[in-house]
């Protein structure tokens, strides 16, 4: 018989009472477990496959580490969705898959690397994919409600005076450089 080292068979002991006392609590709350584990099958490879990104030194690492950003933010948005039942949120918050999360994953790859550039262009990509995101918000929720908290009818003309304002703003911030 082999023997197994003592704090191997007690870490295993805690392991198994930590997930039988969690199971024991979704059964009594009636959680459902499935809906908060399912979407870690897409953020775990995501993660994995952004510390292989990071572990190579050569010019491939850099879009794998974007790819890992993709695939990590389909997850947490998925787990989002998942917990909230809020799946109609897709119509706009792909934007936050794609650019945000590449642009996310290469500017934390350029800080980890120290390259000024993927920083920069990881910046872009977050600033591009966060106005696509809020954009989609505002026309799908409040303007076209289709969760059905949003602002109805007086969503347009919300929409014209934050627009007509920033047109506003930006001229005037042009003028003055």
């Amino acid at each position: 018989m082999i023997e197994r080292p003592l704090h191997f068979v007690r870490a295993f002991g805690i392991i198994l009472i930590v997930l039988g006392a969690f199971a024991l609590a979704a059964q009594i709350f009636r959680l459902d477990i499935g809906a908060l584990i399912w979407p870690f099958f897409v953020i775990l490879p995501g993660v994995l496959l952004f510390l292989f990104g990071v572990s190579l030194e050569d010019s491939l690492g850099e879009p794998i580490v974007m790819l890992s950003g993709v695939v990590t933010a389909v997850g947490l948005l998925l787990l989002y969705q998942s917990t909230t039942r809020h799946w109609t949120s897709w119509a706009y918050a792909w934007a936050l898959v794609a650019p945000t999360g590449a642009g996310l994953a290469q500017m934390l790859y350029g800080r980890l690397k120290n390259r000024q550039s993927a920083i920069r262009s990881g910046g872009s990509l977050i600033n591009i994919g966060l106005l696509l995101f809020v954009g989609g918000l505002v026309f799908f929720e409040l303007i076209l409600n289709i969760s059905g908290f949003g602002l109805g009818f007086i969503g347009w003309p919300i929409l014209f005076i934050g627009l007509g304002t920033y047109v506003l703003l930006r001229g005037g911030l042009q003028r003055r450089r």
